[in-house]
């Protein structure tokens, strides 16, 4: 039975994708120019902080959504509703871009008039019973023809944000963007949140399962995948760096310069969990075991380090030869 227009159900299941990548700006925004870059709407501000990094988050834009839900089996369930945009800016650098909704178990059978669903942001309602299982594996297999599509979202606002006056489109170093789906299924108040599943797919194509408690926001759990995909991309970055710079095979000089980017930019920023909701930083020690995300990060930097400080001594041989 549907629950009064007057009720909202509880979210039963919450999605999200989020795209990441290198700002195209040779220098990197200060705090004012990202609040700046990030004003998608003039009646909300940006949200800047600088502890314990520049981070800039942006007010969230509403998409309105009548069509399909993805389903890996096939169902065919129209929902209706709005899906929430935002954008992030870490350290005037890195540029994410994420679309979410959740979705209640069942909702009513009907179309209602778009009040209703404006009054619920970010939240879109199937007609009749939401398939949970079906549409949390359709959506992280990716939306087909007619179907919601999250990453279309978060590539039209990462889109829009790239076109910006602010931004001279040169930038420090190649990268390559990534993006990232999650889903997270709902468990009852008082069980403890968890990281079922993190999968590295083609492409750039990470996918995301989590299980939430009833209340937990949804932006919360945005947040924490904000996190997981912007540090993915440090790691995905950093060892492509590696691999490209052919350092055994590079004198000095060419050595240090394929290097130096990642020092310049990158090694600074890793920092997980600093500003994950304090309910879920407990699932960051998921990835902390296996695949080992910081184990892996500390590995890389002591990589860059020693082949820095191998390459600096016939580099400095040949400076105090000359003198």
């Amino acid at each position: 039975m549907a629950r009064p227009s007057g009720h909202p159900a509880p979210p039963a299941l919450a999605c999200g994708e989020v795209r990441t990548c290198l700002l195209p700006s040779f220098q990197a925004l200060d705090g004012r120019a990202a609040a700046g870059l990030l004003r998608l709407r003039a009646d909300e501000h940006v949200r800047v902080s600088e502890r314990p990094n520049l981070y800039a988050l942006s007010p969230e834009t509403l998409t309105g959504v009548d069509c399909r839900l993805p389903t890996a089996d096939g169902t065919k369930v129209r929902a209706v509703g709005t899906v929430a945009a935002r954008a992030a800016l870490t350290e005037g650098r890195l540029l994410q871009a994420t679309a979410y909704f959740s979705a209640p178990s069942a909702g009513p059978d009907t179309r209602r008039p778009w009040g209703h669903y404006l009054v619920r942001p970010g939240v879109v309602e199937p007609f009749g019973r939401l398939p949970e299982q079906s549409t949390a594996q359709g959506v992280l297999q990716g939306a087909g023809r007619g179907e919601l599509d999250l990453g279309a979202i978060a590539e039209a606002l990462l889109a829009r944000l790239l076109r910006h006056p602010l931004l001279d489109r040169k930038v420090p170093f190649k990268s390559r963007r990534t993006h990232l789906r999650w889903v997270a299924r709902r468990i009852p108040e008082g069980e403890r949140a968890e990281l079922t599943r993190f999968t590295l797919a083609e492409d750039g194509l990470r996918t995301v399962e989590l299980r939430l408690p009833e209340h937990t926001p949804v932006a919360a759990a945005a947040g924490l995948c904000e996190d997981l995909a912007l540090h993915d991309w440090l790691l995905t970055t950093v060892v492509h760096m590696l691999e490209s710079s052919r350092l055994a095979a590079a004198d000095g000089p060419a050595a240090v310069q394929a290097l130096r980017p990642a020092v310049d930019h990158l090694l600074h920023l890793w920092m997980p969990h600093a500003r994950v909701d304090r309910s879920l930083v407990h699932l960051w020690e998921a990835l902390e075991g296996e695949p080992g995300f910081t184990r892996q990060w500390q590995n890389l930097v002591q990589r860059i380090r020693d082949q820095l400080a191998v390459q600096a001594i016939p580099l400095l041989h040949q400076a105090l030869s000359t003198n």
